[in-house]
């Protein structure tokens, strides 16, 4: 899952993107509104969440741009202020979810894959294909029963080939899903990446690599 988090408030902004990075998503950080709005005219996010009280361009601009656009990504707005009017008139901005400050990380990472799964085709909270069982929520694997142990990147791989549901990712998908923008395009860490999951997922291989198109399970 790939997130675009706008926060005004460094810090905030810094610690929240780390703490998803830990759980296995790919996280760019802009730090007022014209750097969001950029950001989402280059990148494709499946969730963004948005500070409403931004500098340069404020952050209820930012989320009428985003429904203007016609853009799948969720958006996840956040405030100071816990008013209920202030959460409606968030919602009715075209928001998908509100979430006053201060809050709790993990309810914020809660709902942030809960949107991830609302910008995509439903899929089962629990993914399960070719003796793997992949539960994003838990970040568990268990292949054929036994439970692997997978470092972020590995278990974000993975979820993006799961959820491809047999079909092929590329290598740019896989980046672009996995990794965020200071990646280097030409590294060869998706190609390093899925050796060392294939590694740890075992005999047989489950990862097929097609020839000039990319991988799939």
């Amino acid at each position: 899952m790939r997130v675009l988090v706008v926060e005004d408030e460094r810090l905030l902004a810094d610690a929240v993107a780390t703490g998803l990075r830990r759980e296995a998503m790919a996280v760019d950080v802009v730090y007022d509104g014209a750097a969001a709005l950029e950001r989402v005219g280059v990148n494709d996010y499946d969730v963004v969440v948005l500070d409403r009280d931004l500098p340069l361009v404020h952050g209820d601009d930012v989320c009428r741009e985003i429904i203007r656009l016609g853009l799948p990504t969720r958006v996840l707005m956040l405030t100071a202020s816990g008013d209920v009017s202030d959460r409606v008139e968030g919602l009715e901005l075209g928001a998908d979810d509100y979430l006053p400050k201060p809050f709790a990380f993990s309810e914020l990472t809660a709902r942030v894959r809960a949107l991830g799964r609302r910008s995509t085709a439903p899929l089962p909270p629990v993914l399960e294909r070719a003796g793997i069982r992949l539960d994003p929520n838990r970040r568990e694997v268990f292949r054929d029963g036994r439970q692997v142990q997978l470092a972020p990147k590995e278990f974000a791989v993975l979820e993006v080939l799961m959820r491809s549901e047999g079909s092929v990712v590329s290598a740019e998908q896989l980046l672009e899903k996995a990794w965020d923008e200071n990646t280097d395009p030409f590294t060869n860490v998706v190609r390093v990446t899925v050796m060392t999951l294939r590694r740890k997922l075992g005999e047989p291989p489950v990862i097929v690599t097609v020839p000039g198109s990319g991988y799939r399970i």
